[in-house]
């Protein structure tokens, strides 16, 4: 487990396929924190075929239930972990004196299922009510499903690979929060170097947000990573990176009353990325706007350097940018995976778009705007665009249109555990 830049080969990553949770996401997107609907059989297609692309790379794709199957298989304590876990998660309710008769039950039959059965019950989250059925002695049962954890396969946001060190996120959404306690449960028992780190207390970080470069790393806050979870990260001594730039996640000037649209500057991600060493892909605009604070540490602590935007932090370490228009940021541009120096696993633009601008996605604002900007630009766009031909970028297109309706690309959907 070891990342140090953004832009080294990328050698492992972990995924996980959207399962059954992710079809509760269609009942209410919005309040799932997803961006609209999609169709979940082609979902799955899409993320095969990234699977897919990434092994055509060269690349160790591990998938969550088949590491945490394995895992469980040849370690009783492990799977006794997983008991004790669903044993405390699952909840009986209801008026029937059977109540907890049925819950001892179940914790008792938890050594007969098979391990599909017990991560489906982590992800899904079950509780059982039981009344009384007037005509029957057995107690009529009702299932619900408590907050399925449909954001999962974004596998990106719950921890980060930072130099030798895993750091293990807070999640500021309660419906994302759950998702911690299974990518915790595997990597924190892979070997990692420099030791595992937890962000706790009022500090929230998610993955999206932190990008590694070299001697130095960028960190994103705003909706989802806050400062204080920030500073703890830039805190442990097995982050070892010499210099951190703390950003502060910016919006439009024209977006910032009204309806912005979640994905502006949920995560640095969302609007910046590094596809070779020297080279950012960007809104230049929003990195203009970005505010940023520059941190050291040593012995004595953490020490504040100066405060710099985004850009002007990076064109002073001679970076060059490939300007992302307002229509391409907002259609998952950035959010492109890096493979290896130059090469990268970037998503159909314009098969976005054509969904978000047909089904009013966008917003009125935000539409109007996106309809101007492709005014002036027609089919020119990321990643066909004259700015990536340019810099000679080496990209692999991949079509992720009804997956990204989950509010995310290819960088978000992979947990990248390590490069070099």
């Amino acid at each position: 487990m070891r990342i140090y830049a953004e832009w080294e080969s990328l050698r492992e990553v972990l995924v996980h396929r959207p399962g059954l949770e992710a079809e509760y996401a269609m009942l209410a997107p919005r309040p799932f924190l997803f961006e609209r609907p999609f169709n979940i059989s082609r979902a799955r297609d899409e993320h095969e075929g990234l699977q897919q692309k990434l092994k055509e790379n060269g690349i160790k794709v591990l998938r969550l239930r088949d590491e945490l199957r394995k895992k469980a298989v040849g370690n009783h304590a492990f799977r006794e972990k997983l008991e004790k876990s669903i044993a405390e998660m699952v909840g009986f309710s209801g008026n029937s004196e059977n109540v907890d008769e049925e819950r001892k039950r179940f914790i008792h039959n938890l050594r007969y299922l098979d391990i599909d059965n017990l991560l489906n019950f982590l992800i899904l989250k079950p509780s059982v009510e039981l009344l009384n059925d007037v005509d029957s002695e057995v107690p009529y049962p009702t299932i619900r499903s408590d907050l399925p954890l449909a954001n999962l396969y974004f596998m990106r946001d719950q921890q980060a690979v930072a130099g030798d060190a895993l750091i293990v996120g807070k999640m500021k959404k309660r419906q994302r929060q759950k998702e911690i306690s299974i990518t915790e449960t595997l990597l924190s028992e892979m070997h990692v170097k420099h030791g595992v780190f937890k962000v706790t207390g009022e500090g929230f970080f998610e993955g999206g947000d932190f990008m590694p470069a070299g001697r130095f790393a960028l960190i994103g806050t705003g909706p989802r990573t806050n400062v204080k979870g920030a500073l703890q990260v830039i805190s442990f001594p097995g982050v070892k990176f010499d210099e951190f730039l703390v950003v502060d996640n910016p919006l439009y000037d024209f977006l910032r009353t009204g309806n912005r649209g979640t994905m502006i500057n949920m995560h640095l991600d969302t609007y910046f990325n590094i596809a070779d060493e020297g080279l950012a892909v960007t809104s230049v605009e929003l990195a203009r706007e970005a505010k940023g604070v520059i941190y050291t540490k040593d012995s004595d602590g953490v020490h504040m350097q100066g405060e710099t935007t985004l850009y002007s932090y990076l064109k002073e370490k001679g970076y060059n940018f490939v300007h992302l228009r307002l229509s391409e940021q907002m259609s998952y541009a950035s959010n492109f995976l890096t493979l290896r120096p130059g090469r990268i696993l970037g998503i159909n633009v314009s098969n976005v778009m054509r969904k978000l601008l047909g089904g009013g996605f966008y917003g009125p604002v935000l539409e109007s705007a996106i309809r101007k900007d492709l005014e002036n630009i027609g089919n020119n766009l990321f990643p066909n665009s004259r700015a990536v031909r340019d810099f000679g970028l080496d990209i692999i297109p991949i079509d992720l249109s009804e997956l990204t309706g989950g509010y995310g690309g290819a960088h978000c959907m992979t947990a990248a555990i390590s490069r070099g």
